[in-house]
């Protein structure tokens, strides 16, 4: 029964992660498929250059919960079973791990897009690290702003505020235990979101990045 509900939280983040906000909300407000324009995906920033500032406020918040509401969803179904694997105990902190990156990968790779044109999972990553801890969360947010506001490169500054909730955590795992499975979930979101940003990264090496404010182009 327990395996069963493990199960059913990863299905349920992944399919709350597939809900493709940013072309819903590029369509009602602005009339525009945003995978048409720019890079061709349907994350925060890409509606921002396409659909507008409102549409794109919007959007970070629907996908920011996404990662929260895979969490509490977890919690709820999992609430205080656990699941034992070779002599180690995985409870409820393990299942809402499991259902937010489910909801990253929904996100990045939507079954309702035909596992294309998604986003990159920024927004549901830090949703779903607000839910479980959200000191960390307002701190890689702060690095995002920062980041984001001098280089006016988005892609840097997502992935410096990724890897900059990973680095804070391994101290406080270490030496003020913290659990094992928040360490985990930094890590691996931060290692698909640094894979999904390779083309950012390639541009960025090339000084071919566009730059926040920049509008995006139709794609051809």
């Amino acid at each position: 029964m327990i395996a069963a509900k493990f199960a059913l939280v990863g299905i349920v983040g992944y399919l709350l992660g597939s809900i493709p906000f940013g072309i819903i909300v590029g369509r009602r407000m602005s009339g525009v498929d945003v995978r048409q324009y720019g890079s061709g995906r349907m994350g925060t920033t890409n509606v921002l250059r396409t659909a507008g500032g409102k549409a794109a406020a919007l959007v970070f918040f629907l996908d920011l919960i996404k990662g929260t509401g895979a969490v509490l969803l977890a919690g709820l179904i999992v609430g205080r079973d656990y699941l034992v694997v070779n002599g180690v105990h995985w409870g409820v902190l393990a299942a809402q791990v499991i259902a937010a990156l489910a909801a990253m990968a929904g996100h990045n790779r939507s079954v309702f897009l035909r596992f294309r044109g998604g986003g990159r999972g920024v927004a549901t990553f830090f949703g779903g690290m607000a839910a479980l801890f959200p000191p960390v969360a307002l701190f890689g947010g702060e690095i995002f702003i920062i980041g984001a506001g001098l280089t006016k490169f988005v892609s840097l500054a997502s992935i410096s505020a990724v890897v900059g909730t990973y680095v804070v955590l391994v101290p406080l795992t270490i030496f003020n235990r913290f659990p094992l499975e928040y360490l985990i979930y930094a890590l691996v979101g931060s290692v698909a979101i640094i894979i999904m940003h390779r083309d950012n990264i390639s541009r960025l090496l090339s000084g071919k990045e566009r730059r926040l404010g920049e509008k995006a182009k139709l794609r051809t």
